[in-house]
């Protein structure tokens, strides 16, 4: 029995999943087709479209799983403790001065090598 209801809401998901991407298209096909009315409108029939098209993606169980995911990860970013302006341009002058130095390095080592190779090639 179980079987049969997840296939029902899987096929509701397949139906929903269809209307979104109708949805989509047509906003996308309605702007081309419109293209003599005003920006303003088509741009707020596409934001309308694409409204309806996000609401009922999220009536999908993808769409929930998303939403929750969205949810959590929210959470996750309010737990993060950020640098300080003082720690963040620290952090940039040191990887600065560590990709000049490594340059400056790699920059040497080219010009013996070229001139190792020029030794040998006679060049």
């Amino acid at each position: 029995m179980t079987t049969n209801t997840e296939s029902q809401g899987n096929s509701l998901d397949i139906v929903k999943w269809g209307l979104v991407v109708i949805l989509l298209a047509a906003a996308i096909i309605g702007n081309q087709y419109f293209n003599e009315a005003s920006v303003v409108v088509r741009a707020l029939g596409v934001i309308v479209t694409f409204a309806i098209a996000g609401f009922i993606a999220l009536q999908t169980e993808k769409g929930k799983q998303a939403l929750t995911f969205a949810r959590e990860s929210q959470i996750e970013v309010r737990k993060v403790v950020w640098p300080t302006r003082q720690e963040a341009l620290n952090t940039t002058f040191i990887v600065l001065a560590a990709t000049a130095v490594l340059g400056l390095i790699l920059w040497g080592l080219d010009a013996v090598l070229l001139r190792i190779v020029n030794f040998i090639t006679g060049v």
